[in-house]
């Protein structure tokens, strides 16, 4: 746990609970809340978690619909900010530096001012966990209402009294996205549409496309990405599994596969990649955004329950992802096209390899075709920039073989 987080904890605990009748502006009904007035809105979302922060995303868009012409902006943390610049339902980011080094007195300048750009409502979107820097952050907003939700309160306080519009907890099983609409529904706000969004711009689109063709992929293949990583070890599918699958794909229908793996996860990538009697693509060391481009022209993208599986759900590639200990009702992205798969015994292990192969078949349909001829298992350098992917200059060569 890194230093912050431990002095945050340490404080929730103990010395919290003081503060709550000097800071404590009581609750506000939200029907005294005149909502046509509001023009500045700051949405805090700085949760370090992707698939938390993205999933939280049908927010914005329930906002924009309902205040089409305010400002609205968000603060979230380095890592998560760039999933959210360029998104349709916004005016603006803010971005929180995780990480004490990257702090200046410039940057701590910047972030003040713009917390304090006169914002009529401060929302703070805290569902799984309390983050109490966001609580301190929304406080410093000097917005006149703060909303957030009732749940998780700090030890030795009586309720989360940094806010004066506090939105009710629900006790039964709830997806999280619906969990975080419930924080702007104590106000009315809603929407239709649940899915999770990134707007990706023509930019991005460009490079991933030159990127496919560099690697001679053309516009009517059929690409399937595989990412065998995840955060959390009892989130995998085995290594072997993956294997098996990439390998029967290859065998049996005219697809194009890649192959992806994150930052900590170079030596499960090249085991899968030795696992594999042919080159598929190898793509790693991209930024999030570069990641998403690529996966919004795949066709299908196998991946265990981590946070690309909610990237590739928010610029909308369907996917077949597998779950293991936490429940698909819960954190599955929100559609048809997204399927996922739970073992039994609630281990990722029991998915079985045909059961995935033919739920991609069920997603793809007539689009997937069979082999005409068998294909040529010889290995061959089609992607090899394994040895530059801890490069610090790994990003630029990307773009610059995307750029042609």
């Amino acid at each position: 746990m890194k230093l912050w987080n431990r002095i945050e904890q340490a404080f929730k605990r103990s010395g919290l609970g003081i503060f709550e009748k000097w800071l404590d502006r009581g609750a506000v009904s939200p029907n005294l809340l005149n909502l046509y007035g509001i023009r500045r809105i700051l949405v805090i979302r700085q949760h370090d978690q992707l698939g938390d922060f993205l999933l939280s995303t049908p927010v914005l868009r329930a906002l924009r619909q309902f205040f089409p012409q305010a400002h609205i902006a968000v603060l979230a943390r380095s890592y998560t900010a760039e999933v959210v610049y360029s998104n349709q339902y916004i005016n603006g980011v803010i971005v929180f530096p995780e990480k004490g080094y990257l702090w200046t007195p410039v940057k701590l300048w910047r972030l003040v001012a713009a917390l304090r750009r006169g914002w009529d409502l401060t929302i703070v979107l805290n569902t799984v966990s309390h983050s109490l820097t966001s609580d301190v952050l929304a406080h410093f907003s000097g917005a006149r209402h703060i909303l957030g939700s009732e749940h998780r309160i700090f030890s030795g306080c009586r309720r989360n009294f940094f806010y004066n519009l506090v939105a009710r907890y629900f006790n039964q099983p709830k997806h999280q996205t619906e969990r975080n609409l419930d924080i702007v529904r104590h106000l009315g706000i809603d929407t239709d549409d649940r899915s999770e969004v990134m707007t990706l711009t023509a930019q991005d689109k460009l490079l991933a496309r030159n990127f496919l063709r560099q690697h001679g992929i053309g516009d009517n293949e059929v690409i399937v990405a595989i990412h065998p990583g995840a955060g959390k070890l009892q989130n995998r599918w085995p290594v072997e599994k993956f294997a098996e699958l990439a390998t029967a794909l290859h065998r049996q229908f005219a697809v194009r596969l890649i192959v992806t793996w994150g930052p900590k996860e170079k030596n499960l990538g090249l085991d899968l990649r030795r696992r594999l009697p042919f080159e598929p693509i190898v793509v790693h060391g991209l930024s999030l955004r570069q990641l998403a481009a690529l996966l919004s022209y795949t066709d299908v993208f196998v991946c265990n329950d981590t946070g690309v599986m909610h990237l590739a759900a928010a610029v909308g590639t369907p996917l077949v992802a597998i779950f293991g200990p936490t429940d698909p009702n819960e954190w599955k992205p929100i559609g048809k096209k997204f399927i996922a798969l739970r073992g039994e015994k609630q281990r990722c292990e029991n998915v079985g390899v045909r059961q995935v192969l033919q739920t991609i078949q069920s997603l793809l349909g007539a689009k997937l075709a069979l082999r005409r001829e068998p294909p040529d298992e010889a290995l061959s350098p089609a992607v090899s920039d394994l040895e530059d992917e801890d490069s610090p200059n790994f990003q630029q060569k990307m773009a610059s073989k995307a750029r042609g």
